[in-house]
């Protein structure tokens, strides 16, 4: 194996000279090493080098990659850190042997159509540092992924599909502009590390307890009051959480309303706790009312009585120790878990250390 590492490259044209030199090597050069040497252009005689493993060309001035890259087909590693680019280009769809691609420090904005369509072995991406405001639902193609960093950018939400990626071990989204966290991440069965540090998260979804791999989780910095339900048996080693809001367990004395139900209330009540007992009548007859099936699939359990209702009619509050093998913010004493029921008379009987939740 023949490795070139070019530390004197410095203007353009003896960059090219020394490339020159290096291409000597032929099929046999398996490692060209760039960095730092103020090129302005992706060599366009790297297609003379189809057996490159790596190519390293961080810290350099390139605006866009060259459209021989291409050629690369067993290229595995691939570092344009600190570079020019405003997108990730389509020609590293061809790179189909790559497992670890850096596009971290450039002025991404973008991804070019079909980026993602022949990057099945790609295990490591990063993109730390550039203006993404979105990613695009073909994120999904990136089977094999398995570390994907996207921190410091500009991202208000996530899709969906991203949470389709059935490999991905670690994920980082610290310093972004995210509101909420799909649902669907509950796919996301090998997760191990998730960072979300400083964004302006004010929610999990019900899915997040789902992560049944899950042992590094840092929330610091977001405006989460509350945890869902089960949060506490997740089997965390970690777990930051500094910097939110988190309800504290502080009783003050409240007035209740009045319960009014709705009628919609009233009938999706009844037939849930029907369906629950599968009455065969009505399971039968709610195939025929697709718009039914819908509304009822929204319906909830009641934490203390157990039955179903559809609305969110009480939100209260359980507050319980985190867990001992949690390695932990220091100021966490107790963990809000959300519980919903369905009435004040179930809250009426509800165990000491559950509470509404006031506004004071």
């Amino acid at each position: 194996m023949v490795t070139f590492f070019l530390f004197y490259l410095s203007p353009k044209p003896m960059a090219e000279r020394l490339l020159v030199r290096a291409l000597k090597g032929g099929k046999s050069t398996k490692i060209v090493t760039l960095n730092g040497k103020k090129i302005t252009k992706m060599p366009s005689t790297l297609e003379k080098l189809p057996g490159l493993k790596t190519l390293d060309l961080q810290n350099n001035l390139i605006p866009k990659v060259c459209p021989e890259i291409s050629t690369l087909t067993q290229l595995t590693a691939l570092n344009l850190g600190n570079n020019l680019l405003e997108e990730v280009p389509e020609e590293v769809k061809y790179l189909t042997s790559l497992k670890k691609l850096h596009l971290f420090g450039n002025r991404i904005h973008r991804f070019a159509s079909g980026a993602c369509d022949g990057l099945q072995n790609l295990i490591l991406l990063n993109l730390n540092n550039n203006q993404l405001t979105w990613i695009p639902e073909e994120v999904s193609r990136l089977k094999s992924l398995m570390y994907l960093s996207i921190n410091h950018n500009q991202l208000a939400s996530i899709p969906k599909e991203l949470c389709f990626l059935e490999n991905l071990s670690e994920l980082q989204l610290n310093y972004n502009q995210l509101i909420c966290i799909p649902e669907e991440i509950k796919f996301l069965k090998m997760l191990q590390k998730l960072l979300l540090v400083r964004n302006n998260i004010d929610v999990l979804p019900e899915g997040f307890c789902d992560l049944i791999n899950l042992r590094i989780l840092d929330i610091a910095g977001n405006v989460i009051q509350i945890f869902p339900p089960g949060f506490q048996d997740l089997k965390l080693r970690e777990f930051y959480c500094e910097g939110n809001p988190l309800f504290l367990k502080q009783p003050v004395n409240a007035i209740k309303q009045e319960e009014v139900w709705s009628l919609q209330e009233i009938t999706s009540r009844f037939i849930l706790n029907q369906l629950a007992e599968k009455n065969p009548f009505l399971m039968q007859a709610i195939e025929w009312y697709p718009q039914v099936r819908n509304t009822i699939s929204q319906g909830r359990k009641c934490a203390v009585c157990g039955k179903s209702f559809l609305t969110i009619w009480l939100e209260c509050v359980e507050f319980v120790p985190p867990s001992k093998n949690w390695k932990i913010s220091r100021n966490l004493q107790l963990v809000p878990l959300r519980i919903l029921i369905c009435s004040y008379k179930c809250f009426n009987q509800r165990g000491p250390n559950l509470f509404g939740i006031a506004q004071v």
